[in-house]
């Protein structure tokens, strides 16, 4: 299983972290707080922080049927579109 390099996004505010979180929760990945890990088809690991508006994901781990640069497009689409 092989793991990507970490996404860095800047300029990532509290309502567009909570807007991102809502879209986690609805596609089935429960991220709970700033930090941690989440899970579906695989683990990625979560860094936000408020005061330097930054977010850093990174996906960990993904079965072999997925590559770690098609989740890394998703994610960057979901930031994307939070950002918004």
């Amino acid at each position: 299983m092989e793991q990507s390099p970490p996404l860095v996004f800047s300029g990532i505010t509290a309502e567009q972290f909570s807007r991102l979180s809502a879209k986690a929760r609805a596609a089935g990945i429960a991220l709970k707080g700033n930090i941690g890990s989440a899970s579906k088809f695989g683990s990625r690991f979560l860094d936000y922080s408020p005061a330097a508006q930054q977010l850093t994901l990174q996906c960990l781990s993904t079965p072999f049927f997925v590559k770690p640069a098609e989740v890394n497009a998703k994610i960057q689409k979901l930031v994307k579109e939070s950002m918004d």
